[in-house]
């Protein structure tokens, strides 16, 4: 099949392109100007690009146009493909019809821990000896990328809830004919989509109905919505839990760089240990909630003890990117407060020093004030924080715009050291002037923060030398 995606240059755009690729599928796509590592993945496949959006980008006549929920309706070449007769789909519309009819779909949703958790359950699988397909919004440092179209029976899906594409605005994950799903909590988010937590309860309402009698739904028990939304699935569910009652239940406990848990869980003859790699409560969560699914697939215990013993976690998720002149620097993609909280939580664990948290409001929920006060609470589990500049605040309606000064203010009253600087160079500024051997920086941003981190560490490997 011959397949032209637009905006081909996105991170899911350019894992399908893999995908079809591995296929056999003849792939094209446009975009603007592309940059590494898109632009180096891209050529490896010898996927040729055209750059810009024109009509005559479709004139080679592909059978598919694919759009992008980024792809609005008067978009030019989805307005020439409907005026040529060509068929327009969407990513995941076309994920499940080429790839997913065949396999067992395991799907992780929910507003937190989905890249960990997909990359961890897929790495799982590897080590069991399976060969699962998976296409995963990150790249999973043990897998190398964040697609593979792998051989039946499995196939890992990260389940996103955002909209599909201009013409159907259902989340993406109704479309993963999903067999056994992990939900891992229901938070407001993406308020660029959802107006109310009502709609983001409906959305996530829409995957719970689509697991068949004979899926299985695994479920958090902390999440209370999700666990409310769970009572409606049709097919069996399992709920895990590291604080309390719970099908799945593990004591935690902190070994050093790692920790280990205490897993209790139905058909388990005893209590079985585990020990994981990843720092943090909600990574010992996500690690139960694969321990759940790979146990009740049949796995030993011993073949899920060395898959998570042996995960190496996402890039970008809690990532250390360098030390120079005594100072830590990790990348986290952490946008929400829950998110952004326990990543803090869970770093404080493993460095002893003063703990930074360099925070770019990047997302469409984290440029809104929705969540302000909320967000400002979490930047204080770090000792000293730097709230970087608003991005494109001009996108914002100035009454609903987040506050970085105000959010600022607000963490110093919670007894913690906070700046709002104005610019990236400011910040770096800020970061070289004030950090001092034994820190730890950690830059959370759902996108680059203008190449932050790399001007730190040689900022600060300049300062040392």
């Amino acid at each position: 099949m011959r397949i032209h995606l637009i905006g081909i240059g996105g991170t899911g755009m350019g894992a399908l392109a893999g995908l079809l690729c591995e296929a056999g599928h003849e792939v094209r796509g446009s975009d603007g100007p592309l940059y590494p590592p898109m632009s180096t993945q891209l050529a490896e496949l010898g996927v040729p690009l055209f750059e810009g959006h024109r009509a005559e980008n479709l004139d080679w006549g592909p059978d598919r146009v694919v759009v992008g929920n980024i792809c609005r309706k008067d978009h030019p070449e989805a307005v020439a493909a409907q005026q040529r007769g060509l068929k327009l789909t969407s990513f995941p519309a076309l994920l499940s019809e080429l790839f997913l009819g065949e396999r067992h779909s395991l799907v992780v949703a929910g507003t937190h821990g989905k890249t960990t958790t997909a990359s961890l359950l897929a790495h799982l699988l590897r080590v069991a000896g399976e060969d699962p397909g998976f296409l995963i919004g990150g790249v999973p440092r043990d897998l190398g990328r964040g697609y593979a179209l792998g051989r039946p029976p499995y196939f890992v899906v990260e389940g996103d809830e955002y909209d599909t594409a201009f013409f159907d605005k259902r989340p993406k994950f109704v479309h993963y004919q999903p067999r056994t799903v992990i939900l891992t909590s229901v938070e407001f988010d993406h308020a660029d989509i959802y107006p109310t937590m009502a709609d983001v309860e409906r959305a996530f309402a829409m995957l719970v109905e689509r697991i068949p009698a004979e899926g299985r739904l695994v479920v958090c028990a902390e999440a209370e919505v999700a666990l409310r939304l769970a009572r409606e699935a049709r097919c069996p569910v399992q709920s895990y839990s590291t604080r309390g009652a719970a099908d799945w239940q593990a004591v935690l406990t902190p070994a050093g760089e790692r920790q280990e848990l205490c897993v209790r869980g139905p058909g388990l003859a005893g209590s079985e240990r585990y020990e994981i790699s990843l720092s943090g409560e909600h990574n010992a969560q996500n690690a139960l909630a694969v321990i759940a699914v790979g146990r009740g697939l049949g796995l030993s215990a011993e073949v899920v003890g060395r898959a998570l013993s042996s995960f190496r976690g996402v890039h970008r998720r809690q990532e250390v990117r360098g030390q120079a002149a005594g100072v830590t620097v990790i990348d986290d993609f952490a946008h929400h407060p829950t998110a952004i909280r326990e990543t803090l939580r869970g770093l404080r664990r493993l460095h002893p020093g003063r703990l930074w948290a360099v925070f770019e409001p990047r997302s469409a929920t984290s440029r809104r004030n929705l969540l302000q006060h909320e967000l400002a609470l979490a930047l204080a589990e770090a000792d000293a924080v730097v709230i970087g500049p608003l991005h494109q605040p001009e996108g914002i309606p100035l009454e609903e715009r987040f506050d970085p000064e105000l959010a600022a203010t607000e963490v110093r009253a919670a007894g913690r050291q906070a700046q709002h600087l104005p610019s990236t160079e400011a910040a770096l500024a800020h970061l070289v002037a004030s950090c001092r051997p034994g820190d730890t920086v950690v830059v959370m941003s759902s996108g680059g923060f203008g190449g932050l981190i790399e001007k730190l560490l040689r900022a600060l490997e300049e300062r040392g030398s």
